[in-house]
């Protein structure tokens, strides 16, 4: 039975709903911290191909677009045809879809009258996973904790008890992580009974004419923007903090015909330690750093991703080859907008941000020995905290966003919660924005300290301290961040320490760029920013120029 117009438009929303109901059980259910309050998840279904037909709009882009991949490498692994009802695979491998190890996927092929119809897809970060705890100090994959290649965790819908144990050994965290495992078969789960509720609801025993109709269209739609836009080649850079040495990522963004091409050929080389990027990360962020800016009103899926074509020289920071160490190779990817757009302000200058803080401000801290417990007297836990997005050229940039990640900052009840520490202040951090005609985002000003006269050890994994987001059209830059000690010392930005009894940490997250001369910013504007507390008097005055 061929399928009309109207009813292939209804089916794709479905699909748009089963993979947000399938996130949300991840989210509701998840033991991480990370996911459970900031949804550091990806969830998506995908053709019997393997292609993706949607994804869910609880995620962020590092995970989905990354995870876009990862079903074509199940399908290489294990053939449709040895595929079984009940069968689910796992695997954390960097380079086949996660990035890092920390992030685990889980693919569940989905029967319905006995014939395999598609995949239910889903990846989430584990917060431990076994491995050194100084998140900076690895020098390959393999010290990064444990690795998993793919493998059937489930056998026509039996748990390989076995493979749990062997996950439940190999962390500090055996509950959380193991519950973490369930928690991503089981939306899998979910979302493959309301596929099949849909199809049976259609009457369709296949979802092969609809997934053409969703890749086909969103392909075209993509082309059409393409057409819209200049043709040319631009080059950008970017100056990262990075961790011995700042990093260089160059860029030559070309639009033609064909569609969008990157190319970060002249980037830094891959690093000793964990700051290298495995491709497929590189892909989803600048993936999405191309959709946000071209294509935002267009549905995520194979269809819409093909046009858009990114390259990097194996052996590079932005294709770093296995063994690798790439635990920290969040704080590259998310840095990739900003030298994407870099190159798309000289194309479409209209539409393009000033650059943004992008990395995260994440707070992961680790008990002391004598703290109360979890599992061996120590406990971990992680919430999310931002910075502030550059601005555009008609409005001010959002502040304390987790642009380009998609990730909520998170409750710091939660945080206190499950942690020792109390948080004194968390609050916006004034004249962080970029001073412009459109102010950048503001950062956040938070301090720590531990409740009980113990030390703890905290683990800092930023960007923006040595190199702030900079200002576009004569806007100025963010204000750079920070990490201060009550008694002065300023820890490095990519380390791991231990906060001494009674003193408190202060972190200080950056803030974006600005865009246009801050002198022809609106008065009242500016006025409003005083009085709420978001710039100084001296700002208002001496950058502003607002008298009286």
């Amino acid at each position: 039975m061929s399928l009309n117009l109207i009813d292939k438009q209804i089916m794709w929303n479905r699909l748009l709903a089963v993979v947000e109901e399938q996130a949300q059980v991840c989210q509701r259910t998840a033991f991480s911290t990370i996911v459970r309050e900031s949804g550091d998840l990806a969830a998506g279904v995908f053709d019997a191909q393997g292609r993706m037909l949607a994804q869910a709009v609880t995620g962020t882009p590092g995970h989905i677009n990354s995870m876009a991949l990862a079903v074509g490498h199940v399908i290489a692994a294990y053939p449709q045809e040895v595929m079984r009802e009940g069968d689910v695979y796992i695997h954390n491998d960097p380079w086949m879809g996660t990035g890092h190890l920390n992030d685990i996927s889980i693919t569940t092929p989905c029967f319905y009258q006995g014939k395999l119809v598609g995949f239910l897809a889903c990846n989430s970060h584990i917060m431990d996973i076994g491995g050194l705890p100084d998140r900076t100090a690895s020098t390959d994959v393999f010290m990064e904790g444990l690795y998993l290649p793919i493998l059937k965790i489930a056998d026509a819908g039996e748990i390989d008890e076995s493979l749990m144990a062997v996950i439940r050994a190999n962390t500090r965290q055996p509950v959380e992580t193991v519950g973490d495992v369930y928690s991503l078969i089981n939306c899998n789960a979910i979302g493959c009974e309301r596929l099949v509720d849909m199809m049976a609801e259609f009457q369709i025993d296949a979802l092969d004419e609809l997934a053409d109709h969703v890749i086909d269209t969103s392909r075209e739609a993509v082309m059409a923007k393409i057409r819209e836009l200049p043709k040319g080649t631009w080059h950008g850079t970017l100056m990262l903090d990075g961790m011995d040495d700042e990093v260089l990522i160059k860029a030559a963004l070309t639009i033609d015909d064909d569609g969008v091409h990157v190319d970060y050929a002249g980037s830094a080389g891959m690093v000793k330690r964990n700051f290298n990027v495995p491709l497929c990360y590189t892909l989803a962020y600048t993936s999405y750093a191309l959709g946000v800016a071209l294509f935002g009103d267009i549905p995520n899926n194979a269809g819409s991703l093909a046009p858009r074509h990114v390259t990097a020289p194996a052996g590079s920071i932005l294709n770093a080859l296995k063994p690798a160490a790439v635990f920290a190779r969040s704080q590259v990817g998310l840095m990739l907008p900003d030298v994407v757009y870099n190159c798309l302000r000289q194309a479409i200058p209209d539409r393009i941000p000033a650059e943004s803080t992008c990395g995260l401000w994440g707070i992961n801290v680790m008990g002391p020995w004598s703290s109360p417990a979890q599992i061996w007297n120590r406990y971990r836990v992680q919430i999310m905290t931002t910075g502030g997005m550059g601005a555009l050229p008609f409005r001010d940039g959002m502040s304390a966003t987790g642009f380009p990640s998609g990730v909520r900052g998170g409750p710091v009840e939660v945080f206190e919660s499950m942690s020792t520490l109390v948080i004194w202040r968390k609050e916006f951090l004034p004249d962080s924005g970029g001073a412009g005609e459109y102010r950048g985002g503001l950062g956040q000003w938070i301090e720590m300290e531990n409740s009980i006269p113990e030390p703890f050890d905290f683990f800092a994994g930023y960007e923006r301290i040595k190199n702030p987001a900079k200002g576009a059209f004569g806007g100025m830059a963010g204000g750079a961040g920070s990490l201060e000690l009550t008694t002065g010392l300023r820890p490095g930005g990519k380390d791991t320490f231990a906060i001494p009894a009674g003193e408190r940490l202060t972190l200080k997250s950056s803030g974006g760029g600005g865009t246009g001369d801050p002198a022809k910013r609106d008065r009242a504007a500016v006025a409003r920013d005083l009085e709420c507390g978001l710039i100084s008097a001296d700002a208002a005055r001496d950058i502003y120029g607002l008298q009286g």
